[in-house]
């Protein structure tokens, strides 16, 4: 039988793949794995290519990225519809306290190309800041930037805002605002070589998942078990889902040269 190994960050967006993992919804299918990859897209990318993983729940911006950088990788369908809403966050005892505060000052991000690096362009574009001057120190993971931030080593961090609100309510990171994503946020790849040989496995794969996220917000636990699974306050879950959409749709070709357009707006695309 197939194998087929799926990453994805370790957090609440892609708590449909556990659950179909955990109750062997994929067992007449395929051997499915899932792999945390908590360096984001950027380390998603690299495993895709070095084949450690086969389809990634990646963020539009990056995979778009990649994919226009000459990846062989291919969207397979929308994931997450709404928007990302990204947080923007400096040390609890920093004296920065507003976006301004922050303009040319280092950014801490997990990877190159991931959506803390690429997000930190759409903040300055909507803030008019200047390009050159953003300047950037990899970090890996959540962890690594705060601690990078705590140690001065960097001055402030991008990252989901209900995955960091933790640590803002905990004392270690200070919140200024907010950064939505001008697109639906995550995206369902995979290595084209992968695809066209596995083709109708994937696509079983897919109707499989889709099931499961088009009938998830209407289980009235969902927000307890986010909670407790992701160590983030009920009404947080709460909030959470009442502003996400999974997506069961194919990205359509006029909407993926929209988002190039945008993000050759927003300097991530040259």
């Amino acid at each position: 039988m197939l194998k087929i190994n799926i990453g994805g960050v370790p957090e609440h967006f892609n708590f449909p793949w556990l659950k179909c993992i955990e109750n062997n919804a994929f067992q007449e299918v395929a051997h499915v794995n899932w792999k945390d990859c908590p360096g984001g897209t950027g380390e998603m990318a690299t495993a895709l290519e070095k084949q450690k993983i086969d389809l990634a729940i990646m963020l539009t911006e990056g995979s778009i990225k990649e994919i226009e950088s000459g990846k062989p990788f291919k969207i397979i369908q929308k994931y997450i519809e709404t928007p990302l809403l990204w947080g923007v966050h400096v040390d609890a005892e920093s004296s920065y306290e507003t976006f301004d505060d922050i303009q040319a000052k280092k950014a801490a991000i997990s990877r190159f190309n991931s959506g803390s690096h690429l997000m930190t362009y759409v903040l300055a574009k909507n803030n008019s800041w200047n390009f050159e001057a953003l300047n950037f120190k990899v970090c890996k993971n959540l962890d690594g930037a705060i601690n990078a931030l705590q140690k001065k080593s960097a001055d402030f961090l991008l990252w989901e805002r209900y995955t960091t609100k933790p640590y803002v309510d905990n004392g270690d990171l200070k919140y200024l605002g907010n950064c939505p994503t001008p697109w639906p946020c995550f995206v369902i790849v995979s290595r084209e070589d992968f695809y066209n040989k596995n083709t109708q496995e994937i696509l079983q794969i897919l109707n499989i998942i889709n099931s499961e996220t088009s009938k998830l917000k209407n289980d009235p636990n969902l927000p307890s078990v986010l909670s407790e699974r992701y160590q983030i306050k009920l009404e947080d879950a709460r909030d959470w889902l009442s502003s996400t959409e999974w997506s069961q749709q194919q990205l359509k070709t006029e909407n993926f040269q929209d988002y190039k357009a945008l993000l050759k707006n927003f300097g991530i695309l040259r």
